[in-house]
């Protein structure tokens, strides 16, 4: 079953993105695997920007085990988009982002999904815990349903 669109104040941070001539197909609106380039830019945006991700020499590094996104209305260039954020479960190891795609001041989201982390020593692959700054910033985003 289809979500239903989520609105603005479900998300706990945001993040404006440009849209680019190349990010629209032959029919005339955002493919949909630049939407999946969206969410991965808004949460490792958020990660490195506050500090609690090293993509360079970090430890424990976030592998994405599991992407989703619902479409709701189209996105085409060169609209103005706005990425919003939430954590929807924090685990020992994981987390569940949420992230709804907005076009300009629109209140409900065009598109929506989630975007699923497994932190890992970096060294081997195996899944650690979430370190503890990572998860002091994630619990900023959580929301409860």
């Amino acid at each position: 079953m289809k979500d239903s669109p989520k609105v603005r104040s479900h998300f706990r941070h945001f993040h404006p993105i440009t849209t680019r001539w190349s990010d629209n197909d032959a029919y005339g609106h955002v493919n949909n695997v630049v939407y999946y380039q969206w969410f991965d830019t808004v949460v490792n945006h958020f990660l490195i920007t506050n500090g609690t991700l090293d993509i360079h020499q970090g430890d424990a590094i976030g592998l994405v085990v599991e992407t989703h996104c619902n479409y709701f209305s189209s996105v085409t260039f060169p609209e103005a988009v706005v990425a919003g954020l939430c954590v929807a479960r924090l685990g020992e190891s994981s987390v569940r982002y949420e992230i709804g795609i907005f076009r300009g001041d629109d209140e409900v989201a065009s598109a929506q999904g989630h975007f699923v982390h497994v932190y890992v020593d970096r060294a081997t692959h195996r899944p650690t815990p979430v370190p503890a700054p990572a998860r002091a910033l994630l619990q900023s985003l959580l929301v409860k349903e």
